[in-house]
């Protein structure tokens, strides 16, 4: 039996970003185990945002993980969506025959396992470090040894089977850099709650929790989401910062923090983080510690 589904237009917003989780519960409700077809039409998608690319990429790992089959029909691409798919190698790991080339793009990838320094040298050549930002090395190494925590709690926590997805893109006419890092795993909050001590937590309590620097749903460890220095740089920065997991969005900017409840309950956490390019120069206030800041 073959099931086709349209591929939303995705720009980088949370109402997109909700369209790919409901594309997700639709298809996670399906007999996938009894070899089920699934096919993505593309005739209505006009853009496909870097968190689209990500979350399509795993979506389709998800879909053969469970046993069902993905088709891509190529064919209804958009030209310039399909060059940007060229461009990240997304066509290239889904076995078309275009070779990736450097461009705005950040890398499609799939990280089925923890290698830290995989992780760290996609961030450092692929995001951070190809000038699109003003920003000191030793600034810019705390900045990417925290976003590889990301990837290191989806491992050790988010109990996904098939990996974490990153795509990203620089924008030129919007002035911005983009990264998102997916997983399909329980979500923060089902993780969070699995501790007796937090098992009556709200979504957005769990996540608050999840936030704060020194926790770990892991015994003796004291690592959490905390991202201290993330955030402080995504404020000072004017960026933004946007975590989807479970049916609670938490999005951090300059000018504050706001939780949202969610209408579909995603098993996974999307996170997107969005920085300015602008001629302001960051750096370190001081030795990376508990006490670091950022400066400009």
């Amino acid at each position: 039996m073959t099931k086709r589904f349209s591929i939303p237009t995705t720009w980088n917003t949370s109402d997109h970003c909700n369209k790919l989780f409901e594309l997700w519960d639709q298809i996670s409700q399906l007999p996938l185990k009894n070899n089920l077809h699934i096919e993505f039409d593309f005739h209505e998608c006009k853009f496909l945002s870097h968190n689209g690319v990500a979350f399509l990429g795993g979506l389709a790992h998800f879909i053969e993980d469970n046993g069902g089959k993905v088709i891509f029909m190529w064919n209804t691409l958009d030209p310039k969506i399909r060059m940007n798919l060229a461009q990240n190698g997304f066509l290239n790991c889904f076995g078309e025959s275009q070779e990736s080339w450097d461009g705005n793009s950040i890398p499609y990838r799939r990280d089925s396992q923890q290698d830290k320094s995989v992780i760290m040298d996609y961030l450092l050549d692929k995001w951070l470090g190809r000038g699109w930002l003003r920003i000191s090395p030793q600034l810019q190494d705390v900045i990417v040894g925290q976003v590889s925590e990301i990837y290191g709690n989806a491992f050790e926590h988010s109990q996904s089977e098939i990996g974490i997805f990153s795509c990203g893109q620089h924008y030129p006419t919007k002035g911005c850099l983009e990264l998102s890092v997916i997983d399909f795993g329980v979500g923060i909050p089902t993780k969070v709650r699995s501790l007796p001590k937090n098992s009556c937590l709200s979504s957005e309590d769990a996540l608050k929790w999840a936030l704060k620097a020194g926790t770990s749903t892991v015994p003796d460890m004291c690592r959490g989401l905390g991202l201290s220095l993330l955030q402080e740089f995504v404020r000072c920065n004017q960026g933004i910062l946007r975590i989807f997991s479970n049916d609670i969005y938490v999005k951090i900017e300059h000018n504050g923090i706001k939780y949202k409840k969610q209408k579909v309950n995603f098993s996974g956490t999307l996170i997107n983080i969005t920085l300015k390019c602008s001629e302001t120069y960051y750096c370190l206030d001081s030795g990376v510690s508990e006490n670091s800041s950022i400066r400009f």
